[in-house]
């Protein structure tokens, strides 16, 4: 009985009650929905983590470029400058006072006693000429002057006796003017005679050659035994050139830019290559008083004592001009700050906002690694010491403090 009731509760819980619907089969969309999202979350953190670096690379290599796009210049503040300021100017040395010296007769030269180098003192005999021909021509000279004395003796004679006679009336008026008048002709035949005789024995004396002035002896052309031209028969050639050391004059050219502040008794030093490190005090003498229009220059004369005969005439030198500021508020700006376009000169400056400011200036003098502003600046200015070619008003740029500065000597 037990088997058979067992039997009857598995057969009625097989069967579905009748009139009821079975129950709806679930599909799985759930689980496939979730697996697509992971797989788009874990594509887009592949996308995310190679795309977003490179954005960011891009991004900063945009700022970096914009960066590198401002130039960076180096600037200097200008400081005033109130103190003489040092001008170096080429130099030449000449003697005070130089003079070739030429023969005034003919002949040959019989001796010389000073070569080159030589110091002489004025008056010393510097040579001696032998003139034959002149000799020959005094002495004819004297003959003519002797005949001529003896000539005009017996005219006076003549003229005296016919004066007496005439008294008497032995001779007639017109026998006792010619007598005169005959006087007359021997006294001026006389003076001729007496003057040629002068004149050779000048010429006579030139075959002495003395030196004009103290000096020295910078060149000897001749040698003994050398025909002597004075030049009456072609071109003459000095026998000797003679130079007076013991004060130089030295010329220099000063640019037209520092003329005004040249003045008759400034002191000039002077360097000279062989003499390292040595100054030699000049004084400003004189100047020409007129600007050159060829080299726009004014030329000026430095005298120096030379009393040893240490510096020596024709020598190259330098000029050291000691000249003071146009005024009491001189800039003064390195060179490579300097800007040359179509304007005119120019300086590029620094605002507040770190923008370039082109100012025209007005240069003055020049010192080689600097340049003296007249106007066009301030000493408030930030100057840009080396400024691009390409650099315009009001482009940006990043000041950096310079190595140079923009003060002259204080």
């Amino acid at each position: 009985m037990k088997i058979a009731n067992s039997y009857e509760s598995a057969a009625l819980t097989d069967l579905e009650p009748v009139g009821q619907e079975p129950p709806p089969h679930r599909p799985r969309w759930g689980l496939a929905i979730v697996l697509l999202l992971v797989v788009i979350a874990i594509v887009a953190l592949v996308v995310l983590g190679g795309v977003l670096p490179k954005l960011k690379a891009r991004q900063q290599l945009r700022e970096a470029t914009d960066q590198l796009a401002v130039p960076t210049v180096g600037v200097i503040h200008l400081k005033p400058s109130t103190a003489e300021q040092e001008v170096v100017l080429p130099a030449n040395i000449q003697p005070y006072t130089s003079a070739p010296v030429f023969a005034r007769t003919n002949g040959y030269l019989k001796n010389w006693y000073f070569d080159i180098g030589a110091h002489v003192k004025k008056g010393e005999l510097l040579a001696e000429i032998e003139t034959p021909e002149v000799d020959a021509q005094l002495r004819q000279a004297q003959a003519d002057l002797a005949t001529a004395q003896a000539n005009l003796h017996l005219s006076e004679v003549t003229a005296a006796r016919y004066q007496d006679l005439l008294k008497s009336d032995s001779v007639s008026k017109q026998d006792t003017d010619n007598a005169v008048s005959d006087l007359a002709a021997k006294r001026t035949t006389l003076q001729s005679a007496e003057a040629n005789v002068k004149r050779l024995q000048d010429l006579q004396s030139f075959e002495k050659i003395y030196a004009p002035f103290d000096g020295v002896i910078t060149a000897r052309n001749t040698d003994i035994g050398q025909l002597i031209n004075s030049g009456s028969g072609g071109q003459p050639a000095a026998l000797f050139q003679i130079a007076a050391v013991g004060v130089l004059r030295v010329y220099v050219s000063v640019p037209q830019i520092y003329s005004a502040a040249c003045r008759r008794g400034m002191k000039v030093d002077l360097t000279l290559p062989q003499f390292p490190g040595k100054r030699f005090q000049g004084t400003l003498v004189r100047t020409a008083n007129a600007i050159d229009q060829a080299s726009r220059t004014l030329l000026v004369e430095v005298d120096v004592n030379n009393p040893s005969g240490e510096l020596l005439s024709g020598a190259y030198a330098e000029a050291h001009f000691n000249l003071p500021p146009y005024s009491s508020r001189t800039l003064l700006i390195p060179v490579p700050a300097l800007i040359f376009r179509s304007e005119g000169p120019q300086v590029a400056t620094v605002d507040d906002g770190h923008h370039a400011v082109l100012k025209d200036i007005r240069i003055g003098r020049d010192f080689g690694t600097q340049m003296e502003v007249l106007s066009g600046l301030t000493d408030q200015d930030v100057v840009i010491v080396n400024p691009p070619d390409s650099i315009t008003n009001g482009e940006e740029v990043r000041p950096v403090d310079g190595a140079l500065t923009g003060g002259g000597p204080q």
